[in-house]
């Protein structure tokens, strides 16, 4: 009965992207054709900076999320993410109508994850085909862009507006319209500014129209003030049958968290892209797109597989950006899931592909570490112990972020490690010894002094650290967790690693602590979990993560062990797509290639959800979208089958095996050398 279950679960998850039976799945884009506003979940454009939700509406965009903007308002008396001004909303009337979700016949929308356009098309009665395609655009950290066209079947007439709304949280709302003469155009500025919930932040954004100079004199755009919360500029155009008729809006969301006079640089910049115009706009975000992609991973033989790649990694690369010091929450720019806090889901699961794939990206994570090291050791300070202990929950500040109720915050002390090995990592990648004096050393003596003083020293081989909440969540306040005690074991050893490369004396207890720190095991052999751990079920990935990343178990057949004993304890509801990941990887590195794709596709087909197969935490999950879990995902891809294995001295690549229905694995653009490696 089980395994039918199974069979029509994955059958139903086939049809996610409104495809027809047997069509093979597009590489680069998903297409919904059969639009459901009751199962729909919206799908994420963004830059690493501004994400932009899609909506089953004609013209509306779910949400627009600004990363690096917090304040205090919501959920747990910490910060939260904040909603941007909606910026890209527009309304549509056809000869007087207003056109709604009733009136879009043939309706299909499409994501282009090579160029991250986000299109919907539709037809209205027998008088109008109607294309509009939005980018965050890659290039303009702080700017987007909607392109419109519409097609006239008859001759009609058009009044199409830009709607500038701001979320409910925001207050003291200001709006503002202002044009700016120049010789053969007129810039008018749809502008608002407002202040978050505590006023800590000033949050601003302007938009404007782009007229294509084919169509000839610009229309007249007029300014219309509705309330606090929202106002418009709209324009009207009489188009003849047959005729195409496009124009774009682009716009500015900043915050001054990001400058210090947002509300100027809002609209400097949306005079900028209005000045660049929109060939040049989306020639360069496609550039910069195509430049990502040099880094890419290709799967023959399994066209539905190599979608789903593509996906998970278009929203990791969507995520982050290069040059900044923030750093990806779970869900990334796709809402506000977690409060856009930070935790170890960066460290161990999304960073380590961003850091073999581009480097350069993955920098601006450990930078967000590095500026936080103060923050870091005020907290390791309040709790009685020495070094920098990093937050369980980050936001701004970096200062802990977990809301009370939660008792990950004063316990959930892994995240120390996580960051610590983080920064270990981008020197192993980089081999960058420069970067390593100034920023990683600085981590890891300060996480590493940490350790030193959180064990409690109770003999030899008893270096023991209690009162923990382990990588699995559901063991709390227990003894001598087997992930924090090897994590913690191997931040020691890389920061005296590290001491030897820069020639610096290295504390000489860090080495004493790390020899001590003991590994549990159960009278079967198997590595335990924890002191008290007696087989209970658990949430996600612990013990096994001792044999990757860390490679504290490298015995092959206590690896097995280890694998056997806890893939049986995973349940089937509730729980995240890394565990199966780190199954996945583990046996691809084994050599049984068909029981890592087992849990491959267990990792994240029951998670998908419709039209655009985004990826939830959890099975049933709808809190879309879990970079984490893409995160996982891809290292199994590259570290397990495509056997990349970060090393001190570079990325190397060890055995590992494909599956029998791929043909090959090509992974393109590794490391700072982009290089190729290839499985077959």
């Amino acid at each position: 009965m089980k395994r039918c279950i199974i069979l029509l679960t994955l059958l139903s998850l086939g049809c996610l992207t409104g495809r027809i039976a047997g069509q093979t799945a597009d590489a680069w884009k998903i297409t919904a054709d059969k639009i459901d506003p009751a199962s729909y979940y919206g799908v994420t454009v963004a830059n690493g900076m501004i994400g932009i939700v899609s909506s089953a509406e004609p013209f509306k965009v779910k949400d627009v999320v600004l990363a690096g903007a917090y304040d205090l308002y919501g959920r747990g008396r910490v910060s939260n993410f904040l909603r941007s001004f909606n910026l890209l909303n527009m309304q549509m009337d056809i000869d007087g109508h207003r056109i709604g979700a009733a009136d879009a016949q043939h309706m299909r929308q499409e994501l282009d994850m090579r160029h991250a356009g986000f299109t919907t098309v539709f037809s209205y009665q027998d008088k109008a085909d109607i294309s509009y395609t939005y980018y965050s655009l890659r290039h303009l950290p702080f700017t987007v862009l909607m392109d419109v066209s519409i097609t006239a079947k008859k001759d009609i007439n058009i009044t199409s507006a830009s709607v500038m709304e701001a979320p409910d949280a925001l207050k003291e709302i200001q709006n503002y319209y202002n044009e700016i003469d120049r010789p053969h155009v007129v810039i008018g500025l749809l502008t608002s500014s407002a202040k978050s919930p505590t006023g800590k932040l000033r949050m601003c954004a302007s938009n404007t129209f782009l007229f294509s100079e084919t169509h000839g004199q610009e229309p007249r755009v007029i300014h219309e003030m509705w309330d606090n919360n929202m106002h418009l500029i709209k324009f009207s155009k009489q188009i003849k049958a047959g005729e195409t008729y496009h124009f774009s809006i682009a716009g500015t969301s900043i915050t001054s968290a990001h400058h210090d006079d947002p509300l100027n640089e809002a609209e400097r910049m949306t005079i900028f892209a209005k000045l660049e115009g929109r060939e040049r706009l989306i020639g360069f975000h496609n550039k910069a797109w195509d430049a990502l992609w040099q880094s890419d991973i290709e799967v023959e033989g399994d066209a539905q597989a190599q979608q789903d790649i593509h996906s998970m990694l278009y929203h990791l690369y969507s995520f982050v950006r290069e040059g900044t010091d923030l750093s990806p929450s779970p869900m990334g720019l796709s809402g506000l899931g977690y409060n856009g806090h930070v935790f170890w889901d960066t460290e161990l699961w999304m960073y380590p592909s961003i850091l073999v794939l581009h480097p350069e990206m993955a920098r601006s994570l450990v930078e967000y570490r590095y500026r936080r090291l103060e923050a870091a050791r005020r907290n390791a300070f309040n709790h009685g112990y020495k070094g920098a202990m990093f937050p369980w929950e980050s936001a701004a500040s970096g200062v802990e972020e977990t809301p009370v109720w939660a008792l990950s915050g004063p316990f959930e002390h892994h995240i120390t490690a996580c960051v610590g090995i983080a920064a270990w990592n981008y020197y192993c990648v980089t081999q960058d010894k420069e970067w390593l004096k100034e920023k990683g050393w600085p981590v890891l003596k300060e996480t590493a002094d940490f350790w030193a003083s959180r064990v409690e020293r109770n003999g030899p081989g008893k270096y023991e650290i209690k009162n923990v909440v382990a990588a699995d969540e559901w063991a709390e306040n227990v003894d001598n967790n087997a992930w924090t005690n090897a994590a913690a074991k191997a931040n020691l050893q890389y920061a005296t690693e590290a001491a030897k490369i820069l020639g610096v004396q290295a504390n000489s207890d860090w080495k004493q602590v790390a020899d001590n720190i003991p590994i549990l095991k159960m009278d079967n052999g198997v590595t335990k979990e924890h002191a008290a751990y007696h087989g209970e079920g658990i949430k996600q990935a612990d013990a096994n993560l001792l044999a990757y990343p860390l490679k504290e178990v490298t015995d092959v057949r206590q690896i097995r062990k280890d694998l056997a004993y806890y893939e049986t304890r995973v349940p089937e509801q509730g729980t995240p797509a890394m565990t199966q990941a780190i199954f996945t990887l583990l046996y691809a590195r084994l050599g049984d290639g068909e029981k890592a794709y087992h849990f491959f596709k267990d990792a994240y087909l029951p998670n998908l959800n419709p039209p655009f197969r985004v990826l939830a935490e959890t099975r049933g999950g709808t809190n879309p979208y879990f970079a984490t879990g893409a995160g996982g995902i891809i290292q199994s891809i590259l570290m397990g089958f495509g056997g990349l294995d970060i090393t001190p001295s570079g990325i190397r690549q060890v055995s590992s095996s494909l599956p029998k229905s791929w043909k090959s694995l090509t992974i393109k653009g590794v490391g700072p050398e982009k290089k190729i490696f290839t499985v077959k």
